[in-house]
């Protein structure tokens, strides 16, 4: 499945039809930690043209550059989010998911803060079923269906119940494919972005600076290990979501 929009906004963003003043403080972002790169020994040398010096052997990631992307990506959502598109929130490492969830709900999006199942976008029929499976069984619990079985037929369905609402409760109300997919830490989620990208599915993402820029569509230079720089980019792009719902 190839999604066009992507293509047309990058179009039209170019002829300047796109681009909003949004108001990002670079003091803000350094006080978060935003700045803050890996061991200069552990870089990706594709990251340089993002990085602005290196202090006590640690690389400090150029926040100009880091206000310039989250700029593009905040307008992108803005335009997808007035035209009704679907988002999908990834990041499932400990710094990430409790910041994934709350993010994700706020902006209501879908979220994905546990594993990521191989197949989950590529295999949507099957991901597709098992969604449908997990609204059965949390009707049947709702409603006291449970206590129709055997106690231990009532554990096992309780088990897988809990199985699917721990790794598919962030999808539960995705109908289908997300238009576009931020993705928190890349090196975790390499298996998401190589799904979106056989998908055709835009991408924007954090790259701390052993990432690598090339393999996603709008690219965040920042510090994906700080539950602040975490929690700062995704706010910003929640609330342009938001805003950009309000059309």
């Amino acid at each position: 499945m190839v999604f066009r929009y992507f293509e047309k906004w990058k179009s039209r963003r170019e002829k300047g039809m796109m681009k909003h003043s949004w108001n990002i403080k670079l003091g803000r972002m350094m006080k978060a930690g935003v700045h803050l790169g890996h061991k200069t020994k552990k870089w990706n040398p594709k990251m340089a043209p993002y990085i602005f010096t290196e202090r006590r052997k640690l690389h400090i990631i150029n926040l100009t550059q880091t206000a310039r992307f989250l700029s593009e990506a905040r307008d992108l959502v803005f335009d997808a989010a007035g035209k009704g598109k679907q988002f999908l929130i990834v990041g499932t490492k400990n710094p990430a998911a409790a910041a994934t969830k709350s993010a994700a709900l706020r902006a209501r999006c879908h979220y994905v803060n546990q594993k990521w199942l191989g197949g989950m976008l590529t295999n949507w029929s099957t991901t597709k079923m098992k969604l449908q499976r997990l609204k059965y069984l949390k009707k049947k619990q709702n409603t006291g269906g449970f206590r129709r079985f055997t106690k231990k037929e009532a554990a096992r369905l309780k088990r897988q119940l809990d199985q699917l609402q721990k790794y598919l409760g962030g999808l539960r109300y995705m109908t289908r494919l997300p238009d576009i997919v931020i993705i928190v830490d890349q090196k975790k989620q390499y298996k998401a972005i190589k799904e979106c990208r056989t998908l055709g599915i835009p991408t924007i993402c954090l790259v701390d600076t052993d990432c690598d820029p090339d393999v996603v569509d709008i690219p965040i230079p920042a510090n994906d290990d700080s539950i602040t720089s975490i929690r700062l980019i995704l706010r910003e792009l929640t609330s342009a979501i938001c805003e950009g719902r309000l059309l």
